[in-house]
């Protein structure tokens, strides 16, 4: 039996994430990033309706981020003392699937983002993440990270070329030659690719910055917000592009735009690559990373498309002063049957 990559909205044994702790980060942004992981990760351990819940579990790498992530979330987390260089457990982790029921972490080579930022650390927390959940680890002859793939569950990932044939991550390979390696590491059948992400993205254009499954054959992306919006060409183009794609079992997707945040400038005065996309799901909830009122709009849109799940809106300007928001810091592992 092939490996399966669940989709998100599949019941989730543990959600991961690595608590702010590095002050020469995120300097004077270390507190008040704290902050937002303590209210973004709440809806998050909140039961389904069946009466599980996720264990949450927060990785601490100093004893002053043990102390705050304990002070903070309470019995809601169980908080690890383990070495990393930062939060971004999405990349740093291992992507998690089933294959005969048995849970299997999938492990890319991870080059601190084309070489950008490489932290210790950050080559050994997802061997950690993966020992926790008791995963079969499956290394990958890859450069790449979980951030740069979009699964619906059903046999299809969507990635961009600006990620994974960037000359910073896999020089030597065509485009023929990584989906060959994605279908055969991850048990997808359909590659979806889309060409470039985000202005200001450090990532080189992650895709859970740009589209992200509902479900099975309904696929979300960004329209631009207001006339000056630095994205305006990335998103119209992505909408197409999905547009005439086709899943893993030959279905035209379901294309649903929802609102950008429109321009948020970094300290700078340049873009920033804050999105609408990068929302995390827990049993009953969708969290959703607010960066101006533009967030509202996105909300009920999503609420739209979730149904059942509530829609929280929580802030993320100081965790995107470090380049990226709430499905960048998590890292979710399924369960398994029963």
């Amino acid at each position: 039996m092939r490996l399966t990559i669940p989709h998100e909205t599949a019941r989730q044994a543990a959600i991961h994430t690595c608590w702010p702790a590095d002050a020469a980060l995120w300097e004077a942004d270390l507190g008040p990033a704290e902050a937002e992981f303590a209210r973004f990760l709440g809806p998050l351990a909140e039961p389904g309706s069946d009466g599980r819940r996720p264990d949450l579990v927060v990785y601490a790498a100093t004893a002053r981020a043990e102390a705050n992530a304990r002070k903070a979330l309470g019995g809601r987390a169980t908080v690890v003392r383990a070495a990393y260089g930062d939060v971004w457990a999405r990349d740093t982790g291992p992507v998690f699937g089933l294959e005969n029921g048995r849970l299997t972490a999938v492990r890319f080579r991870f080059n601190g983002w084309g070489g950008k930022y490489e932290l210790p650390g950050d080559q050994t927390i997802g061997a950690t993440i993966a020992a926790r959940a008791g995963a079969e680890i499956r290394e990958v002859d890859l450069t790449g990270e979980g951030g740069a793939l979009e699964f619906d569950g059903d046999g299809t990932v969507i990635t961009t070329r600006q990620c994974l044939l960037n000359s910073n991550r896999n020089p030597r390979l065509s485009e023929p030659q990584v989906e060959a390696r994605l279908i055969d590491a991850l048990g997808v059948k359909q590659v979806i690719w889309l060409d470039e992400g985000l202005a200001g993205d450090h990532t080189d254009g992650h895709v859970d910055n740009l589209a992200r499954f509902v479900r099975p054959g309904v696929v979300a992306c960004q329209a631009p917000s207001g006339s000056d919006d630095p994205n305006r060409k990335v998103l119209d183009a992505v909408a197409r592009q999905l547009g005439k794609a086709r899943d893993a079992r030959g279905r035209r997707l379901e294309v649903v735009r929802i609102p950008s945040p429109g321009r948020v400038e970094d300290a700078d005065g340049a873009p920033a690559a804050a999105s609408h996309m990068n929302w995390v799901i827990g049993p009953r909830s969708v969290v959703l990373p607010a960066y101006n009122d533009r967030a509202r709009t996105a909300a009920a849109a999503l609420t739209r498309l979730f149904g059942s799940r509530k829609v929280f809106v929580s802030p993320a300007r100081r965790i995107l002063t470090g380049g990226g928001a709430f499905h960048c810091v998590t890292c979710n592992q399924p369960a398994g049957a029963g």
